[in-house]
């Protein structure tokens, strides 16, 4: 398994906005793809950080998924472009995990 931790900075006053398209579009529409996703957060005490995380079985399932997604129609020409506005996309930080021997997340 490899797990995606990608956190973002909404543009200033946009975090809730944010919340509620990867919550009620992006998450949903990814899901459909097939990706799966492990949790969606807020930050606590950084009021425009967001966090999610996506898990997959391998590099091929993960390019497979990358290109389902945002080589789509719907992504190219409706999501994508209405979700740019609403993060600070310079500020983008995905990090790459893979989990250790007695991680319970295999």
């Amino acid at each position: 398994m490899l797990y995606e931790l990608r956190q973002y900075q909404a543009t200033p006053g946009n975090r809730a906005a944010l919340v509620t398209m990867m919550e009620h579009e992006v998450i949903p529409f990814q899901v459909g793809k097939g990706m799966v996703i492990l949790g969606s957060f807020e930050g606590e005490d950084e009021a425009d950080t967001y966090v999610w995380i996506r898990r997959f079985k391998d590099e091929e399932e993960r390019k497979a998924l990358y290109a389902a997604v945002y080589e789509s129609a719907a992504w190219k020409d409706d999501i994508g472009p209405r979700i740019g506005p609403l993060l600070i996309r310079e500020s983008i930080k995905v990090t790459r995990l893979t989990p250790t021997p007695k991680s319970p997340l295999q």
